[in-house]
C-alpha cells in the first residue's frame, strides 16, 4: 500500500494557473511508488474529472495496470441537474484508475457552509460572493454506495471529516476490508487540526476492527491499525510517499451491529434509575418544621 502526500500549498492548490503542476507532482510520485493500492488525497486534481488532461488519466491507469493495482484520485464531479434543478450537481469523489474496473465513490456527508449551503435562498450569496468558498455547493452522493474492489481489497473510502461521524462509517464499512480516509487538511495550517483529525480516523479504525490509510495533502499521512493505534505516519508539510503493508480485516465489530445503541440505553437506563433515586429520596425524608417568621413582642 501507498498513500501519496503531494503537499501543495493551499494559497496554490486552486490556482488555474498551476493545475498542470498538480497533474505533474502526483504523477511522479504514482509512478516512484511501489504499492498495489495506491491513495492520492482529497481533491488531488482540484478540478472536475473532464477537466484532467487524457495523457494524465493514462498514464496512472497504465503504470497501475502494469504492477496489477488500482490507484484512487481525489477529483470533483459534475453530473446534470435531474427534473426540476436548473444547476449541475457537483460531488466531492475519489475516481480508481488501474487493473480493476473504474469505480467511483461520491461523498455522503457534506459539511454545512463549506460543500453545502443551508438556507440556501438566505445565505447563498454570502457563501458565493462575499467569501468566495469553491465548490461550496455541492450534493450529497447516494447513502448506499458499496466499498470499491481494488487491489484484492475492499475499500470502504471516506472524505475529509466524513470520519467524524462513528455510526455512519461504521454502516458504511460493512463488507469492508480496509478504510480509506481522504482529506486535505491544509486548510488548518499547523494548528492541531490536523492532528486531531488523525485521532477521530484511529477511533473510527478502532470501533470498526479496520486498519485505517489516510491519505491527506500536507498532513497527517499516517497507517492506523485495526486497534486504533498509529504504526507511521509521514512527516509534516513534506512531499513524499508512506508505503507499507496492511491486511485486511473482515466480520463486524459490535459496534457495527449496534453502533451506539447499548450507550444510549446504558444512558437512559442509568437516567431513570436516578430519578427514580430522588423520587424515593423525597418520599422518605421527614418534613422540614416551619419556621414562624412573625414579628415577636416583649410581654407586657
Amino acid at each position: 500500500m501507498t498513500l501519496v502526500q503531494g503537499n501543495i500549498p493551499q494559497e496554490q492548490k486552486f490556482d488555474p494557473e498551476l493545475r498542470g503542476r498538480a497533474f505533474r507532482i502526483y504523477t511522479e510520485l504514482v509512478a516512484a511508488s511501489r504499492g498495489k493500492l495506491v491513495v492520492l488525497p482529497e481533491s488531488a486534481f482540484p478540478v472536475f474529472a473532464e477537466e484532467v488532461p487524457q495523457e494524465t488519466v493514462a498514464t496512472l491507469a497504465r503504470i497501475m495496470r502494469e504492477r496489477g493495482g488500482d490507484v484512487l484520485v481525489g477529483v470533483f464531479i459534475a453530473r446534470p441537474p435531474e427534473a426540476g434543478e436548473t444547476q449541475a450537481r457537483l460531488h466531492n469523489s475519489v475516481v480508481s484508475l488501474g487493473a480493476s474496473d473504474t469505480q467511483l465513490y461520491r461523498k455522503r456527508h457534506l459539511v454545512p457552509f463549506g460543500e453545502t449551503i443551508p438556507a440556501k435562498p438566505l445565505v447563498g450569496w454570502l457563501i458565493n460572493r462575499i467569501l468566495a468558498i469553491p465548490l461550496s455547493d455541492q450534493t450529497a452522493g447516494p447513502d448506499d454506495q458499496p466499498p470499491l474492489s481494488v487491489a484484492g481489497e475492499k475499500v470502504a473510502v471516506n472524505i475529509c471529516y466524513e470520519d467524524a461521524f462513528g455510526a455512519e462509517l461504521a454502516r458504511w464499512s460493512r463488507g469492508a476490508t480496509l478504510l480509506v480516509n481522504v482529506t486535505n487538511d491544509a486548510w488548518y495550517g499547523r494548528s492541531i487540526g490536523p492532528w486531531q483529525h488523525d485521532q477521530i480516523a484511529a477511533m473510527r479504525a478502532k470501533e470498526t476492527g479496520r486498519p485505517m490509510l489516510r491519505a491527506t495533502n500536507t498532513g497527517i499521512t499516517s497507517v492506523i491499525e485495526a486497534d486504533g493505534s498509529e504504526r507511521v505516519h509521514l512527516p509534516w508539510f513534506r512531499r513524499g510517499l508512506l508505503e507499507t503493508h496492511v491486511t485486511g480485516r473482515t466480520g463486524d465489530t459490535p459496534f457495527m451491529r449496534w453502533g451506539n445503541l447499548p450507550v444510549a440505553a446504558g444512558a437512559g437506563a442509568s437516567r431513570r434509575r436516578r430519578a427514580f433515586a430522588l423520587g424515593r429520596r423525597s418520599r422518605t425524608k421527614p418534613p422540614r418544621s416551619r419556621v414562624d417568621s412573625s414579628p415577636t413582642h416583649p410581654t407586657r
